[in-house]
């Protein structure tokens, strides 16, 4: 505790606090004899710490008065009293020590009323402990009691001082007996994990905070029985049981099996230390083993054996144990574990003297030691339990969350012991068929009858003449596209392309695209698309992994191309008049629709599997939600390589109107940019594009067109929403979100009418969709708690081409909608619900990004990571050089 004095010289995170209300007649300068009379008799009282040569050395100073301090707030409005008594107290109690100089114990006396006072007493955790407080208090009482009746002390002379029991303890753990008791130790903890993996709101600082809050709720007394009958029947103790219940919870909410906690001693294990003021309180470390789903009676088996092993061994002083283990140190948590439990067995309180009542004035030091301190305490028959953590970690709503889920476990397993790990609750049912039944799931559409092409050509016989795309000042009108799709089609056909085949294609952007799309269609195949800006390699990969049977390119990017063996497709500009409609072949919604690659956090790339009836769902769910008009004009600027672009390209051909697509140069060329999309009604980019884009438009007075706004693919800052909103006034903005194994899209925000909110929002399921926030068991979690967001409904593609592994680690069976099959996609992104029933985004599951593949200058990385040694993760910033491979711009961490 001097150490870490040292390092954060007067924190308040050791400060103990003891804070009574003394209603009575009481006589303050005899409370002030009576507690300078405590601090005579305990040496530890008048202990201070001096310094030689970087070592600390212990400083007893003479007996002398304590002051109280008194503050009058008998003057003050009756209604002003209580709060600034409060405010008061508080400001006492955090107010920093000096262990150079002391006292520490500090003390003052609020005088509410004549007969009301508040007593506050500070004591730093270097001299004392929560026993201590105790004793300080016991021995207070008695003293006022004899003192006022004009008594000597009534207490006995202490046979020992707390430098006694040091030197004892000192030499009772050396040699051989230290030795096996280390031993047991390093046993019990090797292989521990340093760190309890619970996902947190906001990143670790490199040196944390001491800031905290805390919950504090009450468990019915009924629950408190079965809780004390279930420690019977299982010859374990309540606070095994609660202990248990802790650990079951921490291994849901973090999804690992090995589970470490910190339990505080009291350290007192001889008689003639009882009766001491001093720092004897030890912290235990508990290891709990959640492998293989146990039922909860065999782990609190298992956790009964372990504390047991423990207590046993409970002489170690945990400094010695970390320094003996060799932790690895951080200064971003503590060593061994970072979660405490507590339990208060309710015994000793404080009791009336003299004529005056007594009753506890609750007063925080609003600091925390660990992460997160859980505390339970026997209060009148029943359980109160609190939760104390870093705020800097969790936000409020998130305790509450996982304050409530304990609650609802602990309940639980009271009631059926035998019940498994992931099968326990965390959230109480009525609020888990809310957030199933209503929040998880959009509203209810019917399946689309139709496949994008079929709808296509319907449209194209309705309105023949109308628009389909357009581009550089040309359109390309319904009855074109189908008729130039058709004769694709039929050229592919003849080059035996047919179900189940796949028809890569690497084009420039222009109409011929949505040609070529719609011809591997109508001919039965799926489409692969290629970005011709990629390097020759990667498209070289693409080809070979995707077993494309034909290839539909153009004469300028031939030649960057491998040969397919005479399967090259190179569309000819369309002839005037009518062309072949071409052979149709019976495509069903379960075939391929695309095969789309998507490095994702390897830079291995993955081709994902979307079927036609997912794409089509996720179309038909995108006109439900976002109200298009027929005739809508949208803006294609997204690559065909990434999904987003069936949203832009196909969604608007599904409505009867137009993608504008607008060439490379166009979208890379901001201020052109901006001219272009004045005609449109529907936008869609990525947030560093969107920005760009903002600022340019402005220089025009805004875009008054644009009726829907979308942006997504990224974070997206919540100035920038504010920011769009000026510059499409007419516009409904949507931030949109969806994984590639997703198809497209499968959820949105709709920004508020007053700008952006503060957090990353995913927002809620489009119709059809399902979003579920789920533990690593994939049990349900309420909401404010951290989970993985896992998406299923129509829209969940088959998987990945030729890796069966991997689809099976990611496409999961779906326990939540009862139908055959069903199946969920584990994107990795971290999400919670919010209070309004709202999905909001906290980052990613997987902790580490592992880069392959990609030449960055040597040591680059290294070097810069390691001139921060608290760094534990961190991210690649890069973009493509124009010479090729990647130009690193920085990290982040």
């Amino acid at each position: 505790l001097w150490f870490i004095d040292r390092m954060d010289p007067g924190g308040p995170a050791y400060t103990i606090p003891l804070a009574v209300r003394l209603r009575g007649p009481l006589d303050a300068p005899v409370l002030a004899r009576a507690l300078a009379e405590v601090v005579r008799r305990h040496e530890a009282l008048r202990t201070v710490f001096g310094e030689a040569g970087g070592v600390s050395f212990q400083v007893v100073r003479p007996a002398g008065p304590v002051p109280l301090a008194p503050v009058d707030l008998s003057r003050l409005a009756p209604a002003g009293r209580e709060g600034e008594a409060r405010r008061v107290a508080g400001e006492h109690v955090r107010r920093p020590f000096d262990l150079r100089s002391g006292p520490l114990l500090r003390a003052r006396l609020l005088r509410i009323a004549p007969e009301d006072h508040v007593l506050v007493l500070a004591v730093h955790h270097v001299v004392g402990d929560g026993w201590s407080m105790g004793v300080l208090f016991r021995e207070l009482t008695a003293l006022y009691e004899a003192f006022a009746r004009g008594e000597p002390s009534p207490l006995p002379g202490l046979p020992v001082q707390y430098a006694d029991f040091a030197a004892w303890q000192r030499e009772r753990l050396s040699g051989g007996r230290l030795a096996a008791e280390l031993a047991w130790w390093r046993e019990r903890l090797a292989g521990a994990p340093a760190v309890l993996g619970i996902p947190v709101d906001h990143p670790r600082r490199a040196v944390p905070g001491a800031r905290a809050a805390t919950l504090a709720y009450a468990l019915p007394p009924a629950t408190a029985e079965r809780v004390r009958a279930l420690a019977r029947s299982e010859g374990a103790t309540p606070y095994m049981v609660l202990l248990a219940a802790l650990d079951a919870l921490l291994a849901r909410w973090s999804g690992e099996d090995d589970v470490v906690v910190g339990t505080p001693v009291a350290g007192r294990t001889r008689r003639e230390v009882e009766g001491l003021i001093g720092f004897f309180v030890n912290t235990l470390v508990l290891r709990a083993d959640a492998s293989g789903n146990p039922a909860f009676r065999e782990l609190l088996g298992r956790v009964r054996e372990s504390t047991v092993g423990a207590f046993q061994h409970q002489e170690v002083p945990f400094e010695r144990l970390v320094e003996e283990l060799a932790v690895e140190r951080s200064l971003s948590h503590t060593p061994l574990f970072q979660v405490m439990f507590s339990m208060d067995d309710g015994g000793a309180k404080p009791r009336p003297f003299a004529g005056i009542g007594v009753e506890v004035f609750p007063v925080r030091t609003a600091a925390a030691t660990f992460d997160l301190a859980v505390a339970a305490a026997e209060r009148d028959g029943g359980l109160a339990v609190s939760f104390t953590w870093r705020d800097e970690l969790w936000d409020a709503s998130t305790m509450e969350s996982v304050a409530n889920a304990y609650a609802v476990l602990l309940e639980a397993v009271a009631a059926d012991p035998g019940r498994r790990l992931r099968d326990l609750p965390l959230t109480p049912e009525a609020e888990r068929e809310r957030i199933l039944l209503e929040w998880s799931r959009g509203p209810a559409v019917p399946a689309p009858r139709w496949l994008v092409h079929e709808r296509v050509a319907e449209q194209a016989a309705r309105t023949p003449a109308a628009p389909a795309a357009e581009f550089e000042g040309r359109a390309l009108t319904y009855a074109e596209l189908e008729a130039a799709a058709g004769s694709l089609a039929a050229r592919l056909h003849a080059l035996g392309v047919g179900p189940g085949a796949r028809v890569a294609i690497c084009l420039e952007r222009s109409p011929e695209w949505l040609v070529a799309v719609l011809a591997a269609m109508k001919a039965g195949a799926a489409y692969v698309p290629l970005d011709p800006v990629h390097p020759d390699a990667r498209l070289a990969q693409l080809l070979a992994d995707s077993g494309a049977r034909a290839l539909v390119t153009q004469e300028s990017l031939r030649g960057r191309l491998p040969d397919l063996g005479g399967s090259v497709v190179v569309p000819a500009p369309s002839p005037p008049g009518p062309l072949l409609e071409g052979a149709r072949t019976g495509t069903g919604p379960d075939d391929l629709a695309y095969v789309l690659y998507t490095s994702g956090s390897t830079g291995a790339p993955k081709g994902v599997m979307v079927e036609h009836r997912a794409l089509a769902a996720t179309l038909l769910a995108a006109r439900e939600a976002f109200d298009f008009a027929p005739g809508d004009t949208f803006a294609v600027l997204a690559s065909p390589a990434f999904d987003i672009w069936a949203f832009e390209a196909l969604l608007p051909l599904t409505l009867g109107g137009t993608a504008r697509i607008l060439p490379r140069e166009a979208v890379q060329d901001v201020p052109r940019l901006a001219r272009e999309v004045r005609g449109v009604d529907v936008l869609h980019a990525v947030p560093a594009l969107m920005g760009e884009l903002v600022r340019a438009a402005r220089v025009g007075g805004g875009i008054s067109r644009v009726r829907r706004l979308f942006v997504g693919g990224d974070a997206v800052p919540p100035e920038l929403l504010a920011e769009m909103r000026e510059t499409f006034p007419a516009a409904r903005t949507h931030v949109l979100y969806g994984p590639t194994e997703g198809t497209v899209v499968c959820a949105s925000y709709a920004v508020p009418g007053g700008g952006g909110a503060a957090r990353r929002m995913v927002g809620a399921p489009l119709p059809g969709a399902a979003l579920h926030v789920c533990d690593p068991a994939g049990g349900v979690l309420p909401a404010g708690m951290a989970g993985e967001l896992c998406v299923g409904g129509p829209g969940v593609a088959r998987g990945y081409l030729g890796r069966p592994e991997l689809t099976a680690e990611r496409f999961v069976p779906d326990p939540f909608s009862g139908g055959p099959g069903a199946r969920l996609y584990r994107t990795g992104d971290r999400v919670r619900w919010t209070p309004e029933g709202e999905l909001e985004f906290l980052g990613r599951t997987d902790q580490q990004v592992k880069i392959r593949g990609f030449r960055i200058e040597p040591g680059e990385v290294e070097a810069a990571l390691a001139a921060h040694p608290a760094v534990r993760h961190a991210a690649v910033v890069a973009r493509e050089h124009p010479a090729g491979g990647l130009r690193l711009l920085g990290y982040a961490a």
